[in-house]
């Protein structure tokens, strides 16, 4: 049975740890610290402060907000 093919944000989860060199949960849960912020304010905060680019970022972001609303 083959496995199935990770879409969405996720599917960015293993270039953005190969990338920036630290486990997807670390970029999750300082995204969610930042609950108090809208998304583009907390892409832009990872663009600038981080270094992500912003498809990584935009991911991380819109994971961390769905996940949070579950």
């Amino acid at each position: 049975m083959a496995a199935e093919k990770v879409k969405g944000p996720a599917s960015y989860f293993p270039s953005i740890e190969q990338k920036y060199g630290r486990p997807i949960h670390y970029w999750l849960d300082l995204a969610s610290q930042m609950h108090d912020k809208k998304h583009m304010e907390i892409v832009a905060i990872l663009k600038s402060e981080h270094g992500l680019g912003h498809g990584h970022a935009n991911a991380i972001v819109a994971h961390a907000m769905h996940t949070k609303k579950e």
